[in-house]
């Protein structure tokens, strides 16, 4: 009776490769030949699985799941972080032939009744969690973690980014910074806002009165920076929490008459399309936020398929890009 190791040895590749091939793995990247190879040798070698037999047919299990966004759909306009998510999901259930329904602020009016997993993009309220549990147990947050530690996330490390930057800049000199940022729930400070803070007053180069925050808009940004400005004797350096507030704090910085790096240098997050073209481009953190949506999807899939009970956290990496609002 033929095995796996048997099917690895005569398609020259690995083990693992072969087993995830023929249990239809979303996230595994071969190319479509080596595919191929391994199915006709499975059958050659009369090799019976399930999965084999579903692979070799070109049968895909049918699911819908159901995108549950906390925000709502105006926010993608003004944020193209929140459209990249959506971009990600759908594309990816596109790929795997994956009948998707989104729902925007928590709101599930158009959820359909039977659904075989559910996306929780954002903090989503408690209210929204619990009727997520009622159609499903196979649940994936996306851009935050499960507190509770019960199901499976795809998130950034956001803390780890205010320290990334507020060291960059304390290695630059700068003995002052300051943050504008945003709040996702009123009265709420955001991850970057309280890791910034925690980080920086540790390192003696942050003050609470050199903390402004808004919403995650433009708008917010360029009253926020000049509120800021107005005051007389601002920081040396900003942390912008999202690139689409930093486009509002450029313009206040603009009218104010001040150079860019040489009286105040930022770096926001997010590394969106327009970074790299603003006056003058932004330098900023690149989160790959699409891949957060495709591997939300494929979690659910994998979930879904091997009967795992084990949360997983997946964290996305992400890359500090240097333009011309820092000193190089």
């Amino acid at each position: 009776m033929a095995t796996l190791k048997d099917i690895a040895t005569e398609a020259g590749v690995s083990l693992a490769t072969v087993s995830r091939v023929l249990n239809d793995d979303p996230t595994l990247n071969v190319k479509a030949e080596t595919k191929h190879r391994i199915f006709e040798i499975a059958e050659k070698l009369e090799y019976k699985t399930i999965s084999a037999k579903k692979n070799v047919q070109g049968k895909h299990q049918q699911h819908h799941f159901l995108a549950i966004y906390h925000y709502p759909q105006a926010a993608e306009v003004n944020d193209p972080y929140y459209l990249s998510i959506r971009h990600g999901i759908e594309t990816q259930c596109d790929k795997l032939g994956i009948t998707l329904t989104n729902c925007y602020d928590g709101v599930m009016d158009n959820a359909p009744h039977k659904v075989s997993g559910v996306l929780l993009i954002g903090r989503n309220k408690p209210a929204v969690l619990k009727q997520a549990k009622k159609l499903t147990d196979n649940i994936c947050f996306i851009d935050c973690t499960d507190l509770d530690g019960i199901y499976d996330s795809v998130d950034i490390d956001l803390a780890r980014i205010s320290k990334e930057i507020t060291d960059f800049f304390i290695a630059q000199g700068y003995d002052r910074i300051g943050f504008i940022g945003g709040e996702d729930a009123p009265n709420t400070p955001d991850i970057r806002e309280i890791a910034f803070a925690e980080y920086g007053v540790l390192k003696g180069v942050v003050s609470p009165d050199d903390i402004y925050r808004g919403d995650f808009s433009s708008a917010s940004g360029y009253d926020l920076a000049k509120t800021m400005l107005e005051k007389g004797h601002w920081p040396q350096a900003l942390f912008i929490a999202s690139d689409s507030i930093a486009i509002g704090v450029l313009r206040a910085i603009h009218e104010h008459g001040l150079a860019i790096p040489d009286d105040i240098a930022l770096i926001s997050v997010n590394d969106i399309p327009t970074a790299k073209f603003t006056y003058p481009s932004l330098s900023t953190v690149r989160i790959h936020s699409e891949m957060m949506g495709i591997q939300g999807v494929n979690l659910l899939v994998e979930k879904n398929r091997d009967g795992r009970t084990l949360p997983l956290q997946v964290y996305v990496p992400s890359q500090l890009k240097l333009r011309d609002t820092t000193r190089q």
